[in-house]
């Protein structure tokens, strides 16, 4: 594909901070094995991309280290493969000393990297959109209708106040661009939600990204398609699979576990035909599961040690669950350990924490209990 790919690492932390207090949102554990942006990175793995720019903003030690050389991803190359492009690497994009917070920005931010492209075209995507879906289509309607840039979307009602931060666009009946808004009114009506990747001409990116900071444009909807859309061929692509993204740490949870009991809604992300998700191979051993373990509607990856209940659960890798222990409707992040007769419900458990014997804890599935990296109770 003459293509080439920009993935945002940070810009949606803020959405959840219990979890990205210490790792980019980029990097939150996801469905026992994976992380969010495993999606972007199989998505434009699977679609033939072989040069993949990774912006990052802040905490993205855990992220490089899950990258890596790229190699599970076969992107290990001599040419390509995939680059960490850390902030404040160009003069004019941090004038006032401080990180950038927009789409815009970022790109800003890379100017003299997106320059130096020389794919024709330019795949764009945020790094927690959960979908699997084939961006070589996309690319292919992007060229077969002239366009400037294209918009992939997804026809959603907007019901919650969560969803009132999602970007609309406005079409003619040709699937040209006309308008877009960034804070839609909460109502039944569908429509075209942007699932925040889109496809750009290179050369069109480059000037919209100078043009920008010759006039110190800071937002991509509002400074550049809003402005233009009268003026460019801006178009839309809708998608029909499966789409979610986060907005909460409860949007999290839910997002979560409706993998458990959904086997149609796990199977349109993790058993499309020749487009897996990707996602850095561990080599761990077997999950023990011990004389009277327990184990219902649940999600367990290898390495883990099992000698309670464990129901209606994500359990990440390197768990350990002591005998006499109960485990409902919860999510334990890597190398957590429950100690004996321990009681957990509707909990979030980060990377190492600790629960003592006969320790209790409780959540709601709309305010899960959330424990902190490295923590004991």
């Amino acid at each position: 594909m003459n293509a080439a790919g920009i993935i945002f690492s940070n810009l949606h932390d803020r959405h959840i901070p219990e979890l990205t207090r210490t790792r980019t949102m980029a990097s939150v554990p996801f469905a026992c094995r994976y992380r969010l942006i495993d999606f972007a990175l199989s998505n434009m793995v699977n679609s033939g991309i072989s040069n993949i720019s990774v912006i990052t903003h802040n905490n993205y030690r855990s992220l490089m280290n899950h990258i890596g050389s790229g190699k599970d991803w076969d992107m290990a190359r001599r040419a390509g493969g995939i680059t960490i492009l850390p902030p404040f690497i160009t003069a004019h994009a941090n004038l006032s000393s401080e990180l950038y917070s927009t789409r815009l920005e970022a790109l800003k931010s890379i100017a003299y990297s997106i320059r130096e492209l020389r794919e024709e075209y330019v795949i764009l995507s945020d790094c927690d959109v959960i979908c699997n879906i084939d961006l070589g289509e996309v690319l292919r309607a992007h060229i077969a209708q002239g366009a400037d840039m294209t918009m992939v979307v997804k026809r959603l009602p907007v019901i919650t106040a969560e969803e009132k931060s999602r970007t609309v666009f406005e079409t003619d009946g040709t699937g040209r661009i006309t308008d877009c808004i960034n804070q839609p009114e909460i109502g039944l009506r569908e429509r075209d939600v942007s699932l925040n990747i889109w496809v750009a001409t290179r050369t069109h990116l480059q000037n919209a990204v100078q043009d920008a900071i010759a006039h110190g444009y800071v937002s991509f909807t509002h400074d550049i398609i809003a402005k233009h859309a009268a003026r460019r061929n801006y178009r839309i692509f809708r998608h029909h699979g499966l789409y979610a993204d986060i907005h909460s740490l409860a949007g999290y949870y839910k997002e979560s576990m409706a993998l458990i009991d959904d086997y149609a809604r796990w199977d349109s992300l993790f058993n499309v035909e020749r487009r897996p998700i990707l996602t850095k191979v561990h080599n761990s051993p077997p999950t023990k599961y011990a004389l009277g373990a327990k184990v219902k509607d649940a999600m367990i990856a290898d390495g883990c040690h099992i000698a309670g209940c464990v129901e209606n659960s994500v359990i990440f890798r390197g768990v350990r669950i002591g005998p006499g222990a109960v485990v409902r409707n919860s999510i334990l992040f890597q190398n957590t350990y429950v100690g004996a007769d321990a009681n957990l419900n509707c909990v979030i458990a980060d990377k190492g924490v600790v629960i003592r014997d006969g320790v209790c804890l409780a959540g709601h599935p709309d305010l899960p209990f959330y424990i902190d990296k490295s923590t004991m109770l």
